[in-house]
């Protein structure tokens, strides 16, 4: 909405349609996105990745 470049702009829509697919699958969004980065370093297979999807995961409560 206020981005001062089309990267910008990308960026922000890829960060909002997180939030609001964390959202519409029960998630609380910071604590699903700090859960799914804390692990993503570690993940290292297809079923590592896809476990990491907000729709695989369990409602993840923050702190």
């Amino acid at each position: 909405m206020f981005s001062d470049t089309p990267k910008g702009a990308t960026a922000s829509a890829q960060l909002y349609s997180l939030v609001e697919t964390a959202k519409a699958n029960g998630q609380e969004p910071y604590a699903w996105l700090r859960h799914a980065l804390e692990r993503l370093p570690a993940a290292s297979s297809v079923e590592d990745y896809e476990a990491l999807l907000l729709w695989n995961c369990s409602p993840v409560s923050p702190g």
